[in-house]
């Protein structure tokens, strides 16, 4: 069993870990969103031109940030798996799919900047139609990226069961993480089947889908783990 000070130091490491995928996750995101004109192929290309040392940033950022997410779910399983050894697991998997379909997702988000410094690469394509691939490209990342929000909610959901069987947690802490975990689902589901519908509840779900990870993160940083009321069980 590990020690109440190992635990603060593991759940401390794990508090940086999240802390780097918040930053370069966030960082790419917001970029991709501030550049991307779904209405102007001419446009999007237009802003990744005049802006492309940041673009290149966004997509060093988004590397940075989904190694950090592995190495920040590794020292969260070392952390919970004497707790839960199947809920860890799950949690652990969930985040190497949801790691995966970034990682093409990146890919695609790349690709754009590689068409349009090579247009070579296309002889015979206009330039109107490179920027159109170049901006399908990018288009596809961040359809990507609602497609992977399915996996980053459900990750949310083992994470909550282990932060409440521990008891190295106050209880409200799984409750949001639980919020946070249908945030993204809904987030998800809605882009996916009407992106109308999606556009409506955008502004609503920005808080519940960033509520229980603030709180997580922040907790893990400053308090590390609270001191059990009781031992941990082993649960199988």
């Amino acid at each position: 069993m590990i020690g109440l000070i190992e635990n603060k130091k593991i759940a401390r490491i794990a508090g940086l870990w999240y802390l780097l995928l918040a930053i370069g996750s966030g960082y790419s995101w917001m970029y991709i969103s501030k550049t991307f004109v779904i209405e102007s192929s001419s446009l999007t290309v237009e802003n990744i031109l005049n802006t492309e040392y940041q673009y290149i940033t966004s997509i060093i950022f988004s590397i940075v940030g989904q190694i950090a997410f592995i190495f920040l779910t590794l020292t969260l399983y070392r952390l919970f798996k004497t707790v839960n050894l199947i809920q860890a697991r799950l949690m652990l998997t969930l985040v190497i799919i949801s790691v995966s379909i970034m990682f093409v997702n990146i890919i695609f988000h790349t690709f754009s900047i590689v068409l349009l410094n090579n247009p070579s690469y296309l002889k015979g394509f206009t330039s109107a139609q490179i920027s159109d691939l170049a901006t399908l490209f990018l288009h596809l990342n961040i359809v990507g990226v609602y497609i992977v929000d399915i996996f980053w909610g459900l990750w949310l959901f083992p994470l909550a069961v282990l932060t409440y069987q521990s008891n190295l947690f106050p209880k409200i802490i799984s409750i949001v993480l639980v919020i946070s975990g249908i945030g993204y689902i809904v987030d998800s589901l809605s882009f996916l089947i009407d992106q109308n519908f999606h556009n409506m509840l955008r502004n609503y779900l920005s808080i519940p889908e960033a509520l229980g990870e603030v709180v997580m993160l922040l907790w893990l940083l400053i308090i590390g783990v609270s001191k059990p009321k009781r031992g941990l069980t082993k649960k199988i």
